[in-house]
């Protein structure tokens, strides 16, 4: 396992958060300076085929060491991280042989990582645990799944006694604003299936994501000086786009109030002023015929506001962003039974599960790839409490070198 924790600490240093705002592909240029880097490693690990394109989508093969044609599978892990909390200056803290408890984290103004939180900590204790300082993210999602498949590259071309077919990498960006496979070259990439490094924990082996829409709210009303707001007509859109939020279900159909296979409706940015203002609400169901409702709910509060302010413009503007995986995955039912054999294979219990949330797996099922979503020792995304365990990083990596192996079984 050499290697592994010095990729993890080598990548998470390096901003890569990305811009829903931005119309750039990469949304930031700064997404660069990994995919670069990660493209000159697999040269070094002299992997072949190795690319990356001025989008910074990486390619590349670990090439085959059966004798016969096996199917080729691709692994994949987006470099970006997410715009919702900074990832500038990233100093992750290795806290070696955790003696088990909370963990303080020194710069994060009273943040501590607490164990009933946490629970995953208590099977930890011994091992590495790797956190932030408590001012930025920690960049684990994904760079956990990059590392684990940069190291899994690496004990294969070490080791070419292993049989396995054809293994595509696949590195890309934008995936946390929904836009990773957006200049992605399906007929280069290849590949029967694929998987993506993208879940936490270990030895799990998710089936399912959210289905997925985005609305972007807009209130345009008329500004004024205040002095004059009454003789002027004054529209706030600020007050008006604030009873939008409001008529939104809060003891339902909100993430703080639901779980499971429950949906709901998050407004997570709101911005603007006098004359205009929006907010983004990302509406999310395992159900894809459960967002046209959410719509629907979405359309009925804005006409209401619309006949108690005629003056105002009210628009609610719903735009796809990912679909469930499930009945891609049904279509290539090996790439999920070989996944759970990859598990078993590797010492470890599987754990069937849904997300929560999407991957580039869900976009990659819907353009033909069936592609279940794996763990790779990850936790706590998007926020300053992030947290990564070596262990559960370095048993990824035997799942991943099992996976291979299942697949290299195999004949197209």
């Amino acid at each position: 396992m050499d290697g592994l924790l010095e990729r993890f600490l080598r990548y998470v240093r390096i901003d890569t958060q990305s811009d829903e705002t931005s119309e750039t592909s990469p949304s930031t240029t700064k997404q660069l300076d990994l995919s670069r880097l990660l493209a000159k490693e697999c040269r070094e690990l002299g992997l072949d085929d190795v690319s990356c394109d001025e989008h910074g989508i990486v390619m590349a093969t670990v090439p085959a060491t059966v004798s016969h044609d096996a199917p080729t599978i691709v692994w994949n892990s987006h470099v970006d991280t997410s715009p919702e909390y900074s990832g500038t200056n990233v100093s992750p803290i290795v806290h070696e042989n955790y003696p088990g408890g909370d963990i303080p984290l020194p710069k994060g103004d009273s943040l501590v990582l607490r164990v009933a939180d946490n629970p995953a900590l208590e099977n930890l204790v011994g091992t590495t645990i790797i956190t932030t300082d408590g001012t930025t993210l920690l960049g684990g999602d994904d760079k956990a799944g990059i590392a684990v498949i940069m190291t899994t590259a690496a004990r294969l071309m070490l080791n070419r006694d292993i049989p396995h077919g054809p293994v595509r990498l696949c590195f890309t960006v934008d995936e946390e604003i929904g836009r990773g496979i957006e200049n992605l070259d399906f007929e280069k990439l290849g590949g029967m299936c694929g998987y993506t490094l993208d879940s936490s924990g270990v030895g799990v082996v998710d089936c399912e994501t959210f289905s997925a829409d985005l609305a972007i709210v807009t209130v345009r009303g008329v500004n004024s000086h205040p002095s004059e707001g009454k003789t002027k007509g004054m529209v706030n859109s600020i007050r008006i786009l604030s009873r939008f939020i409001t008529e939104l279900p809060t003891d339902e159909l909100s993430p703080e109030t639901t779980e499971g296979r429950e949906g709901f409706l998050h407004p997570y940015v709101i911005e603007g002023g006098v004359a205009e203002a929006s907010a983004r609400i990302i509406l999310r169901n395992f159900e894809t015929a459960r967002l046209g409702e959410y719509a629907a709910l979405l359309d009925s509060i804005a006409e209401r506001l619309r006949t108690e302010h005629p003056r105002a413009t009210i628009d609610v503007a719903v735009r796809k962003q990912y679909r469930n995986m499930r009945d891609g995955l049904e279509r290539e039912p090996r790439a999920v039974e070989k996944a759970v054999a990859a598990v078993w294979a590797a010492g470890l219990e599987p754990k069937l599960d849904i997300i929560r949330g999407g991957t580039d797996g869900a976009l990659m099922t819907e353009r033909g790839l069936p592609c279940p979503n794996l763990s790779c020792g990850q936790h706590n995304p998007h926020s300053p409490l992030e947290w990564a365990s070596l262990k559960e990083m370095e048993q990824s990596v035997d799942v991943l070198v099992e996976l291979a192996k299942e697949w290299g079984r195999e004949k197209e």
